[in-house]
């Protein structure tokens, strides 16, 4: 395999291959540098045109989660994160919600390079897009597009989840 540097390539695609869903959380905090690092990682993804119409509200008050875990059904989960990312799209940019889910990737997979855990919660078209908004004093131009719930994985050990093989996916030239 010709490889330009396979030292990057090979952690790149470790991170992207294990990268995993983690919804229990020890009590423990991210340093404030690694959450900057993951979410310069985020503000790196891909855009259309380069708009980069995303911005990022991070929650550490544990009243704050406790009240997303309220409103989001299926996070209940961030209530014991660490941290709490909400990823906000303008919302009159026609590409809001392909660009912020780049961006919420980007951010899922640098929190695991780091070590750190993390899951995201739908934000888009969700009942609770709106109040989380209002709750995170987000003006109505911007939409949640996905909530990240991030801290210390409390996992007795990892278990991939099964994946669809790649030759039921993939198709050459046609679907067949």
């Amino acid at each position: 395999m010709n490889v330009r540097n396979p030292g990057i390539a090979n952690f790149g695609i470790t991170v992207i291959q294990s990268r995993h869903s983690v919804r229990k959380f020890k009590e423990e905090e991210i340093p404030q540098e690694f959450i900057r690092k993951a979410l310069e990682c985020a503000s790196k993804a891909p855009t259309g045109r380069n708009k980069q119409p995303w911005i990022f509200v991070v929650i550490k008050n544990k009243e704050t989660l406790k009240k997303i875990a309220e409103l989001a059904p299926n996070g209940k989960f961030i209530e014991g994160a660490a941290v709490g990312i909400l990823v906000f799209g303008e919302a009159d940019w026609k590409f809001t919600v392909e660009d912020c889910c780049a961006a919420t990737e980007n951010l899922l997979l640098a929190l695991h390079a780091y070590g750190y855990g993390g899951c995201w919660i739908a934000g888009n078209q969700m009942p609770y897009t709106d109040a989380v908004r209002e709750l995170a004093n987000v003006p109505e131009t911007y939409t949640l597009i996905s909530i990240v719930a991030a801290g210390v994985p409390d996992v007795g050990g990892i278990t991939l989840a099964e994946k669809i093989p790649l030759e039921k996916l993939v198709y050459s030239e046609k679907y067949q």
